[in-house]
Formats: C-alpha cells, structure tokens, sequence
C-alpha cells in the first residue's frame, strides 16, 4: 500500500505535468491563430489560380504540344512527399499522416518508389524502412516560409523535367479545425487537368497577351509552389490545432488525476490518524488495567 509520502510525491509529479501541459496548450493556440489566418487568406489564392490554369491548358493544349509540366508519362517512378511535424505531443497528427502514406507506398502499382520526407517524424519513422529517402527538410517549421516551398517545388520540378520521377505526390493533413486535420494525398505532378466536359458551366473566354503558351510558362511553376506551400500551411495549422487539443485534454486528465490522488491521500491520512488513536485509547485502556490490577 503506498505511503502518504509516495502519494504527496506522485500528486506533486502530476501538477508539474499539468503545468507543462497547461503551458504548450497555451503556446499551441498563440500560433494557431497566426497559422489559421494565413491558410485561410492563402486557399481562395490557390482555387482562383487552379480555375485560371484550367482554361488556360484548355486554351493552350489545342495549339499544339502540351507543356512539360502536363504531360502525362506511364513510367514506373512515383515520388511521395510525406509531410508531418518535428515533434510529438500532438495526438494522433503525426502517425495519421504516416499510415495514410504508408497504406499508398505500398498499394502503389509501380516498382520504383522514391521518398521525399518533410518532418522529423517521418524521416525517423521511413528511414528505418526499406524505400529510398531522396532527401528530407526538418528544423524550419517555427520559421516556415515561402521560400522552403519554392525550394522544394522546384526540386520537384526539375526532376519531373529531367524525367527522374513520373508522378509526384503529396501526402499531408489538411486544416480542418482545431479538432479536426483530415489526412489527404494530392497529385502535384503532372499537374492534373480538368476532366472532359468539367467546369464548362463557369468556363471564361480570356484575352490572353501576349499567348496562352507563354502565361502558362509563367504561371504553371508558380502554381506548383503555392500548392507545395498550402500543404505546408495547412500542416503547420493542423500541428498547431492538434497539439492544442491534446494538450488541453492533457491538462484535463492530469487534474482527475490529482482528484482521486487527493482523495487517497485524505483516506491514507484519515486512516492513520484513526490508527493512531486506537493506539493510544488501547495504549491508555493497558495503564488503567495495569493501575487497577
């Protein structure tokens, strides 16, 4: 049975706990605010160029060739851009995306697989594998910018344009609220195009200058980026959301801890303080015994 010292010491690891939980909660929901702000004003950015660039192939890919970007290859190379954080202590976050990555690379129809890890979890957890890593980036998330996504979108690109990769995928969570990141894979490479028929309905008859070829040279790169820098935003908001929760439910757990330890150690002492007057009344009851004897 644990003594009323084991208890006040355990009572006293868990309030630690819950300051430490207490405190990320509060540090994870300062830069939630900043992250959601900036995924939210960056998603009507990204869908507005997306239905640009579907008329614009449409316009351009009656012209002649398509762009390199566009192209759609049968080759067996497929690169996976696996996205999580650098650290723990946010649920279920990191090993979602993991799994849903993992579940892909391995249902993947090709023979050649190629890993792209963005994270510290995933480059931990994918290079005790068998599959090639690539490269990685860690460290940059507290200082995350567009210049990371540039320059990962252009590695991406350069190798889609040196035909060193086929496909290239992304796999990321997507912010949906603070409670919820909804693990999705996305094609990056070849840029996919609008189904037959889709989106005629809202389709725009563009005046294009000086052509359609030479707008799509320029915007098709930076379509590319920004899509690589939405999932970097929408991962870094869906981290910061998480840890929240976590940490909150943390906390929460950690002072129903300190309830019912409470609770023990007020019956651990009531029942050595009752101990301790029987000894006494039997100690006294013996001497009255002994006096009248």
């Amino acid at each position: 049975m644990a003594t009323l010292r084991d208890i006040q010491r355990r009572i006293r690891s868990v309030q630690s706990t819950q300051k430490i939980t207490r405190a990320m909660k509060l540090v994870a929901a300062a830069k939630l605010r900043r992250a959601q702000e900036r995924i939210l004003a960056a998603r009507p950015y990204a869908a507005k160029m997306g239905e640009l660039l579907g008329n614009l192939v449409s316009a351009a890919g009656s012209d002649g060739a398509p762009h390199p970007l566009l192209e759609q290859r049968e080759g067996p190379r497929r690169q996976v851009v696996i996205i999580t954080a650098d650290k723990g202590l946010a649920g279920a976050f990191n090993s979602n995306v993991i799994r849903r990555a993992l579940e892909f690379v391995r249902q993947s129809n090709v023979t050649e697989v190629t890993l792209v890890v963005v994270g510290r979890k995933a480059r931990d957890f994918y290079r005790r594998r068998q599959w090639t890593i690539k490269r990685d980036l860690i460290g940059f998330w507290d200082r995350l910018a567009y210049s990371h996504a540039s320059e990962l979108a252009d590695y991406f690109m350069q190798q889609y344009l040196d035909s060193e990769v086929d496909e290239v995928y992304l796999v990321y969570n997507e912010f949906r609220s603070v409670a919820s990141q909804r693990p999705v894979r996305e094609q990056l490479l070849p840029i996919p195009r609008k189904a037959e028929g889709e989106g005629d309905a809202t389709a725009v008859d563009y005046i294009y200058e000086p052509d359609p070829r030479a707008i799509l040279d320029e915007l098709l790169p930076r379509h590319v980026r920004t899509q690589v820098f939405r999932a970097l935003m929408e991962s870094l908001a869906g981290e910061y959301g998480a840890r929240m929760t976590a940490m909150e439910a943390a906390t929460k757990n950690a002072k129903e801890m300190i309830d019912v330890l409470t609770i023990q150690f007020n019956k651990a002492r009531q029942e050595k303080i009752t101990k301790e007057l029987l000894d006494i009344v039997g100690g006294a009851e013996a001497l009255k015994q002994g006096a009248e004897a």
